[in-house]
Parts: C-alpha cells; sequence; structure tokens
C-alpha cells in the first residue's frame, strides 16, 4: 500500500496491556483495533451508526512490534457495493519502518432501523467531509 493510497490514519503507543506472551504485540488487541478504526470509517462514509463488520479476509502478520514502538494503522476504501463497502487495511511499525499486517478486504454492511441490510445509496469515497450520521445511534436504538 503506498502511502498516498491510505485514506484513514490512526496510531497507537504499544503499552503493557496490548503484550502477549512473548513481549510482543498482542494478534487480538491489533485486530480489535483494526476492526473498530474500519467501523468509524465506514459510519462516516455511509452516514450511518449502524454499519457492521461482515467479513475480514486472510490476515498476514509479517513482523511485530514491542512496548514503547508505534504503529500506524491505515484504510483504503476500496469499493461499494449496493449495501457495504469493502477497505483494504495495513498496520506499520512507525519505529522500525516495517509492515506488521495486511489484510485485503474489510467488508461492513449498512443496516437499517430492522437490523437487515440496507442499500446506502453511494458510490464513491467522501474526501470533502464526512458523512457524519444525523442521529445518535444510541437514542435510535432505544426508539426501535
Amino acid at each position: 500500500m503506498e502511502k498516498a493510497d491510505i485514506t484513514f490514519r490512526t496510531r497507537k503507543w504499544i503499552r503493557p496491556e496490548d503484550l502477549n506472551a512473548n513481549g510482543t504485540l498482542f494478534g487480538g488487541s491489533l485486530l480489535k483495533w483494526i476492526d473498530e478504526e474500519a467501523a468509524i470509517y465506514a459510519i462516516l462514509q455511509l452516514g450511518n451508526g449502524r454499519a457492521v463488520t461482515k467479513y475480514i479476509s486472510e490476515i498476514n502478520f509479517v513482523s511485530s512490534a514491542v512496548q514503547g514502538d508505534l504503529v500506524e494503522m491505515g484504510l483504503t476504501a476500496v469499493r461499494f457495493g449496493r449495501t457495504s463497502l469493502t477497505m483494504r487495511a495495513e498496520v506499520r511499525n512507525m519505529i522500525t519502518r516495517e509492515s506488521i499486517l495486511t489484510i485485503e478486504e474489510i467488508v461492513f454492511v449498512n443496516l437499517g432501523r430492522d437490523g437487515r441490510p440496507e442499500p446506502h445509496g453511494y458510490t464513491e469515497i467522501t474526501y470533502e467531509r464526512d458523512r457524519i450520521p444525523t442521529h445518535h445511534l444510541t437514542r435510535a436504538l432505544q426508539e426501535d
């Protein structure tokens, strides 16, 4: 993934609670961070707080990180489906400059009030502004 391809980026500082028994970054922590960042990106692109993870393809761990390292997570929107958004992810260690992992496909589905897939109506990624949901998700769920 080229630096220019990354359309959403966040960074994490590896802390003791993020480590596995080998003293390196626990993969489960990293996957949680990726899923959370992908969810935020999907919600902002689809303008709907009811976007959920549908599919995560093969995950290729190629290196790791240790306590004190800084990691950078990047997402690239690959395509819109009728009810979905597909992204690609890469995580890099900012200290060693090595790629930690890549995920070729993360698919999020836009859900309607009934919890079923619903067309979102978008065909292009927005860079000018985020599509902030117009409702507060917690209140909307309580009203259902």
